[in-house]
């Protein structure tokens, strides 16, 4: 049977959470009416009771789908595995932590029959302390939209919803898993964003903190140079190693009409050094950084070396 939405969930220690947000999940799906759907849920390494609570569910339940790691691989790797196993037409992500209401999946779905093929959504009155948690995530998502060109006011959203075909032909590494609506962008999808319900966090506490912002940093470059340059790197590396060539050709050449014309030594120079230095670190740019990109690409994409090490599967086949 052909199914109409994938909703995948990753999860980490989060034993409290497992009941209620089926409950709520379950319930929710429930009332679409017409739609056949699936739940996957990505057990990221959990150390607390989670696994066990959902095998017990998923016995009652063949719909839900239980994807368990061996370790804790991180949320990327988690979203990943889900999408690999997903169906749906479309995949709807959300968090287990009960913060995002199961309640609003109707409206992204509604959003995707519009024609958008990316709905994210937007945690208009979120539940969450300002200066350690809203405050940079305002920085971020308005530093995300200005490098991508994707505006969005809540790239943090877990509550997203997707086409299938754009999870399926997009390559998820590091913490990558935020940028989907900028990565997909290169595919030329449509994107929106709606308001919807955010709730404190009932139990346990929030497994990121503010120390996320170097990351976040670090892998929007990423995201940049990949939406940027990622098919023609030596723009990026070649320009940088042209410049740093010109400087260090143009020091020489002015220490050569020293030397000639001028009649002056120049063995004991700081330029001459310079000039050298600069014309290695040139060839060098060009070089190792061309061929440092291309080794990461093959690693990741031409290979399709997995980013997660799965141990046992419920209610479906294991993902190849």
């Amino acid at each position: 049977m052909s199914l109409d939405l994938s909703v995948v969930i990753p999860l980490y220690n989060e034993e409290d959470s497992v009941r209620p947000l089926t409950e709520r999940l379950f319930a929710s799906l429930s009332r679409l009416p017409g739609v056949e759907w699936e739940v996957i849920i990505v057990d990221d390494g959990s150390r607390d009771g989670s696994f066990a609570i959902l095998e017990e569910i998923a016995r009652s339940e063949p719909r839900l789908k239980v994807i368990r790691f061996r370790r804790n691989f991180g949320q990327t790797a988690a979203f990943a595995a889900g999408f690999d196993l997903a169906q749906g037409a479309v995949v709807v992500t959300l968090d287990a932590d009960l913060q995002n209401d199961p309640a609003d999946i109707p409206l992204l779905l509604d959003k995707i029959e519009e024609g958008y093929d990316v709905v994210s959504g937007w945690r208009l009155k979120r539940q969450d302390p300002f200066l350690s948690r809203r405050l940079p995530s305002m920085i971020a998502n308005r530093l995300i939209g200005k490098v991508t060109g994707v505006h969005l006011h809540d790239y943090g959203c877990s509550l997203k919803a997707y086409r299938l075909e754009v999870v399926k032909n997009v390559r998820l590494y590091g913490e990558l898993h935020r940028f989907i609506p900028a990565l997909a962008s290169s595919m030329g999808v449509a994107v929106a964003e709606i308001p919807v319900h955010h709730e404190p966090r009932r139990f346990g506490k929030s497994k990121y903190g503010i120390g996320r912002t170097v990351r976040v940093i670090l892998d929007l470059l990423t995201v940049r140079f990949l939406l940027s340059y990622g098919t023609r790197p030596a723009h990026v590396f070649g320009l940088l190693g042209l410049i740093s060539f010109g400087l260090g050709f143009l020091a020489g050449l002015y220490l050569t009409v020293v030397k000639l014309v001028l009649g002056q030594p120049i063995g004991g120079r700081p330029l001459l050094l310079l000039s050298v230095l600069l014309l290695v670190v040139g060839v060098q740019m060009v070089s190792m950084g061309l061929l440092g990109e291309m080794i990461a690409r093959t690693y990741h994409e031409s290979q399709q070396k997995p980013i997660y090490v799965v141990r046992q599967v419920l209610n479906a086949t294991r993902p190849e």
